[in-house]
């Protein structure tokens, strides 16, 4: 994750790279939180991404953008298997949400959240934690997640770590074997969602013939 800038413009935003190091794609948060939107920009649908890899679909929704129903219907129709959701959010409920994500998407969930002491900020910028350099921001709470809600990993609220896991890929098949919230369990005679995935631009410049 980065904070990206375009013109004048920062986001939130997530980049995949494949294994020589070239960049294959990336997603923009659409809605940034509370005071996140002071500083983010809006992302567009065109950056609804899911990469193709070895194991599987790869994408990626952020933070509380994992609370929004729609969005998750989007990834899911891109058959995403291995759906990442980095977060600031460490508080308890948010396994709970993973876990549900898991189970709507039949798919791997891998959640990271940074575990952060006042010690670790520059002392140029002022965090009111108290006097103490090693008081905690944030207490982490990455985990991994199989797509029939058991969690693999985590989470893990104790300090910095490397979360690993054996997935079996053939989960995801077995699990929507009967429920597939985008194919056979879906009804799309009484609901649908469109989704507009074109680039979002203030000035689109035309020529002439």
């Amino acid at each position: 994750g980065v904070i990206e800038r375009e013109l004048g413009t920062c986001y939130c935003t997530v980049l995949f790279f494949g294994p020589d190091g070239r960049l294959l794609g990336k997603h923009r948060k659409l809605m940034p939180t509370a005071l996140e939107r002071m500083i983010w920009g809006f992302g567009d649908g065109s950056t609804l991404t899911v990469i193709d890899s070895p194991y599987g679909p790869i994408g990626s929704v952020i933070c509380w953008e994992n609370y929004m129903p729609m969005l998750r219907m989007a990834m899911y129709s891109k058959n995403v298997a291995l759906y990442c959701a980095p977060t600031a959010d460490d508080r308890d409920t948010w396994l709970a949400s993973m876990q549900h994500v898991a189970l709507e998407g039949r798919c791997f969930v891998m959640t990271a959240c940074q575990f952060l002491r006042k010690k670790d900020f520059p002392s140029s910028v002022r965090v009111s934690l108290g006097d103490s350099p090693d008081s905690i921001l944030m207490r982490g709470g990455s985990a991994i997640v199989s797509p029939l809600g058991k969690v693999l990993a985590g989470p893990h609220f104790d300090g910095e770590t490397i979360l690993t896991a054996t997935l079996d890929l053939g989960e995801i098949g077995r699990g929507k074997f009967d429920f597939d919230v985008v194919g056979h369990y879906s009804r799309p005679d009484v609901f649908q969602l469109n989704v507009n995935e074109a680039p979002m631009r203030a000035v689109v410049a035309k020529t002439g013939q």
